[in-house]
């Protein structure tokens, strides 16, 4: 059985930064990839980057240069690193892994069968 836990987010004022967890448990990194989605009240969820077989994809161009994505295969953790936060950062992100050994070209909720519960950032002026 998959599981998938987020952890890290809170408040923050702007400029600062914010780095997420996500372990996965039931399943390896060589096996599933992994993203980061972020999703605001009222709006769609969009895919903020994946990783899959230790190569990071980024779909957001807003988040390009601030956000890094990373993982630690020993602890099956999935991290996003978030600086210089913007107030238009903040939204419920959540962590999501999919059986493929590699990063979908198209980053979409439906593609990603496993999903943590999400984690708040929000980010202050």
């Amino acid at each position: 059985q998959v599981q998938v836990k987020e952890s890290g987010g809170g408040l923050v004022q702007a400029g600062g930064s914010l780095r997420l967890s996500c372990t996965v448990f039931g399943l390896t990194f060589e096996d599933y990839a992994m993203a980061w989605f972020r999703q605001v009240s009222g709006k769609e969820r969009e895919g903020v980057g994946c990783i899959g077989w230790g190569t990071t994809i980024d779909y957001v161009d807003s988040v390009k240069g601030r956000f890094t994505i990373s993982q630690d295969n020993t602890k099956n953790t999935l991290y996003l690193q978030m600086n210089s936060l913007k107030p238009e950062d903040t939204a419920m992100y959540y962590c999501a892994a999919v059986p493929f050994d590699h990063c979908p070209p198209v980053l979409r909720p439906t593609n990603f069968p496993y999903w943590g519960q999400g984690t708040q950032v929000t980010v202050s002026s």
